[in-house]
């Protein structure tokens, strides 16, 4: 099993997967070679081998890097102080919406999230994770709050489930990132409005 949230943080690979990410967002993935990468990541192409396979064990390793980071970044707001609804938002944000911000904004960018098939095991372990984070935080809401989410014919996971398939269908529709982080917000209000007595 993939664990997202442990992964290494050998300063040798994060500078790899670092200068690997921006060679990628400058050339994508297909004229990317591994020369490009050791030389992002001032190293010989020899020690990048020592690492790494080939590009592709590259690409997941950013991605499970990313994934790992935007975890810790969701759990961190979820966990923050202020309202319900500010911290849900603040999670979105930094685990999704400002994630993707620099992959969109490269020219590049439909090639890279064209391949996210080839890493959809450790998309699925990811999107399970942040579930079970989102899922927390609502309980816990909903405890503060005296609301007996059952009786409502609701459930924290079907809450958290429904909030990551309401945004997943939303990044198909829309694609600029401030008119995202309010459709998101509109989303996080009806689940904020589940959460309140009465």
């Amino acid at each position: 099993m993939i664990e997202i949230e442990d992964i290494a943080t050998d300063p040798k690979r994060v500078r790899i997967l670092d200068g690997a990410m921006k060679v990628f967002l400058a050339y994508g993935y297909a004229r990317t070679t591994m020369d490009d990468i050791a030389r992002a990541a001032d190293m010989s192409r020899p020690a990048l081998y020592l690492q790494f396979k080939n590009k592709t064990d590259i690409y997941r390793a950013i991605a499970l890097m990313l994934l790992s980071r935007s975890l810790e970044q969701a759990k961190t707001a979820l966990a923050g102080e202020g309202p319900f609804a500010e911290r849900m938002m603040r999670a979105i944000d930094e685990a999704l919406i400002s994630m993707m911000r620099a992959v969109h904004a490269s020219p590049h960018g439909a090639e890279l999230l064209d391949m996210k098939s080839s890493l959809a095991d450790l998309v699925g372990c990811w999107r399970g994770r942040l579930v079970e984070h989102i899922a927390k935080a609502v309980q816990s809401e909903a405890g503060r709050n005296g609301v007996d989410l059952a009786a409502k014919g609701l459930s924290a996971r079907l809450l958290a489930d429904m909030l990551l398939d309401g945004l997943e269908g939303m990044k198909t529709r829309i694609s600029d990132p401030d008119e995202q982080r309010q459709a998101a917000a509109a989303l996080i209000k009806v689940i904020d409005l589940a959460l309140k007595a009465g």
